[in-house]
């Protein structure tokens, strides 16, 4: 089966060049230089048709920029991004497009996503519109027909999205996307912003969505415990990297990288009442200077000599799961 997307090797860096002082003063002698962000470092990702993918990790480890390339909204410094085994740089226009209208994303915050000068029916309507896939005269029905799939009432449509609460928004936001037709949705902490009781609502029309359109998501949130219910599949980050991938029920029920078994111990169970919960040790270094080797040795319980000057290679295991690390967890060794 071809994977409905597939990204090789990306990588992404923001360069924050010196402006003409900064260059005066390098020339002087100065200690000033170009500061580079590493958002995104070599990271090979594939999500196949009908596939709810979890792309999981801590604020600032680079899964919001990977959605937003794979989504087609960033360029990436490295790597490839194919849909439907075709590299989007070497499609012509008209494939372009279509790959574009294809793949779609979900904002996490709803109000600063929508353009607050338009009313609902041109926020959703516009790009079909455009498009073709209607037509002026069919426009008013169009939208009336999208914004009952997600759940809101087509006389609203002339309203502004400030006149909408949270959720709401986010459902204009979701038909906004259904709009153009697409296969595969990214959805960047889509219901991070809401209250908990309409985190339930908006996860429950993501799976009631899925099911009715046979979409694909790429689900990106920090809570392992949200996308626990959703995602088939979880895709741990950390600073930039995947440092493991498995099936949701393999990996909380056996996590094998070190900071997977971090993220699930913070996890607030009934079954642990008493248990006293602790972060994670230390805090996740600054991607302007991310730690040479393995990106987690600094807050790493089984830090080894290795861990500080090799990159471990992300290897697939016998249970189809992809671990980047040095120990072997089965027998706490290096793995040779």
């Amino acid at each position: 089966m071809t994977p409905i997307i597939e990204a090789r090797g990306l990588s992404k860096k923001f360069v924050k060049r010196l402006d003409l002082a900064g260059k005066i003063a390098q020339r002087l002698g100065a200690d000033i230089h170009e500061e580079i962000v590493h958002a995104v470092d070599n990271v090979s990702l594939s999500i196949n048709a009908g596939e709810v993918v979890g792309l999981v990790g801590e604020s600032g480890c680079g899964k919001s920029t990977l959605g937003r390339i794979i989504a087609g909204i960033l360029p990436q410094t490295a790597g490839t991004v194919l849909v439907d085994g075709k590299d989007t740089a070497d499609m012509n226009s008209t494939d372009r497009t279509a790959a574009a209208l294809a793949v779609q994303m979900i904002f996490q915050d709803p109000f600063a996503s929508l353009n607050p000068r338009m009313r609902v029916e041109q926020i959703i309507g516009e790009a079909p519109l455009v498009h073709g896939l209607t037509d002026r005269a069919g426009l008013s029905d169009y939208v009336d027909d999208v914004m009952m799939k997600v759940g809101l009432d087509p006389l609203l449509k002339q309203r502004y999205p400030h006149q909408f609460s949270g959720g709401q928004r986010q459902r204009i936001g979701i038909g906004r996307a259904l709009a153009v037709k697409p296969r595969f949705l990214v959805c960047d902490e889509a219901i991070a912003a809401l209250d908990v009781s309409i985190q339930a609502q908006v996860l429950n029309l993501f799976m009631d969505l899925r099911e009715q359109f046979e979409l694909t998501y790429l689900f990106i949130s920090h809570d392992l415990s949200v996308v626990e219910h959703i995602a088939d599949r979880i895709v741990i980050m950390y600073l930039g990297r995947v440092v493991e991938a498995a099936d949701t029920e393999a990996l909380f029920d056996d996590p094998q990288h070190p900071y997977t078994r971090a993220l699930l111990a913070e996890i607030p169970r009934l079954d642990q009442r008493k248990r006293d919960f602790t972060p994670i040790a230390g805090e996740i270094p600054s991607p302007l200077n991310p730690p040479s080797g393995c990106h987690f040795h600094p807050r790493c319980p089984y830090v080894m000599p290795v861990c500080k000057t090799e990159v471990p290679k992300l290897a697939a295991q016998h249970d189809l799961r992809q671990v980047s690390c040095h120990l072997d967890n089965s027998t706490r060794r290096i793995i040779d």
